[in-house]
Parts: C-alpha cells; sequence; structure tokens
C-alpha cells in the first residue's frame, strides 16, 4: 500500500479563501480601507508568516491596543471557522484509498491549529494520519518529517508521491527525500532550478488522478 503525502493548507483545505474572508472582515471593523486586503495578504504570505508576526504588524499599523495574543487567538479562530472540505476532495480521497493508496497529512504549522482544520471539516475521516511540525519538532523540507510520516502509519517510504503547493517545502522535500511529487500551481510558474515536480496539477484532486495514473 504506497503512500501518498499530502500537504494540507491550500492542498486539501483551502486556507487562502478562509483567510480573505477574515481579513475582509477584520479590516472593516478596524476601520481600514478595503484595499488594505492586499497589504494583509502580502504580510500573511500565505500563512507562511509566524501568527506573532502577523499580529504584530496589524497593531502597529493599525494602533490597535488589544494585546497580540488576543490578536493571534483570533486570526486562529477566523481561519479555522471558515474552513471547508470539498466533498470532490473527500471522493479523491476516496477513491485513492479504494486504489491501494494511503494518504497521510504532512504539514507545517503549530498544531492546535492544524489538527483544528483536520477535525473540523471531517477530512480526518479520509486520512490514514496526519504529521504536523510542531509536534515533530521538524517541519518540511527535512526529508525527516516524510520519514516520520511513513512510520506513523508503519508503511515505507519507496513508492510514494508527495503531493503540495510549496515549491520548497512540498517539492524540495520530496526531492530530498527521493520521491516523485506533484505539484500545485495554483496560477504560478515553476521558477526554481535546483529541483523541479515530477508532475504539476491544477488543483488536488487533478494531482491524485495523476498520481494513480502513473
Amino acid at each position: 500500500m504506497p503512500l501518498l503525502l499530502l500537504d494540507l493548507d491550500n492542498t486539501l483545505l483551502d486556507r487562502a479563501g478562509p483567510f480573505r474572508a477574515w481579513g475582509e472582515r477584520f479590516l472593516a471593523g478596524v476601520g481600514a480601507p478595503p484595499a488594505d486586503i492586499d497589504w494583509l495578504l502580502s504580510i500573511d504570505a500565505d500563512g507562511l508568516t509566524d501568527r506573532w508576526d502577523v499580529a504584530d504588524a496589524v497593531r502597529d499599523r493599525y494602533g490597535l491596543r488589544i494585546p497580540s495574543i488576543d490578536l493571534v487567538e483570533e486570526l486562529h479562530d477566523g481561519v479555522v471557522a471558515n474552513i471547508r472540505l470539498d466533498p470532490l476532495v473527500a471522493c479523491a480521497l476516496r477513491i485513492a484509498d479504494g486504489a491501494g493508496w494511503t494518504p497521510v497529512v504532512v504539514s507545517n504549522g503549530g498544531v492546535r491549529q492544524q489538527e483544528a482544520m483536520i477535525r473540523r471539516t471531517g477530512l480526518d475521516r479520509f486520512v490514514a494520519d496526519w504529521v504536523i511540525s510542531e509536534e515533530v519538532g521538524v517541519s518540511k523540507p527535512n526529508p525527516r518529517i516524510f520519514a516520520l510520516a511513513a512510520r506513523r502509519v508503519q508503511l515505507p517510504l519507496r513508492g510514494a508521491w508527495v503531493v503540495g503547493d510549496g515549491p520548497e517545502a512540498d517539492i524540495g522535500g520530496a526531492a530530498a527525500v527521493g520521491l516523485p511529487s506533484v505539484w500545485l500551481h495554483r496560477g504560478r510558474s515553476w521558477v526554481d532550478d535546483r529541483f523541479a515536480p515530477t508532475r504539476t496539477a491544477d488543483g488536488v484532486i487533478a494531482a491524485v488522478a495523476t498520481v494513480l495514473a502513473a
């Protein structure tokens, strides 16, 4: 049963949409101009910026007096509350499982938010397990996190595929561990000449179909 190692944010679950939705409501609440959503999105950097750094930047820009910890909590709760699992993604995972693949989530981030998204959306019913960087003390692209994911479900890494939208974390990580990969381009072009994805897809459903066909 080969492993299907899947990223979480903007791969299995759309984080960009829920973050934008939260951001627009938050900015309206503090009286910021609607165009400031572009600034907030750039600061967030698709979730790669530490939450505390985002909170501090927001507090400084708008002169807010709320504690950073409260703003971090609002960031967490606002995104999680809006996350949804696409039924077609759930269907693709069922098909992969039926074809003999074992889907496992491999995600960078904090345990509290990542597990909340996995459980709240019901994604936990469609994957065998998950590994979150904060919990195991190692992040993608370090090959160890993929080895830990394989150990978690007691399966070998040989024959596994990695699917994700992160050029460095997912595709670089796959290259580091010697695994084939599918990159979710999300409208971007590949620019890194150190490594390259085995395949490219416009979404996780197409990516799963690509792996099954391979």
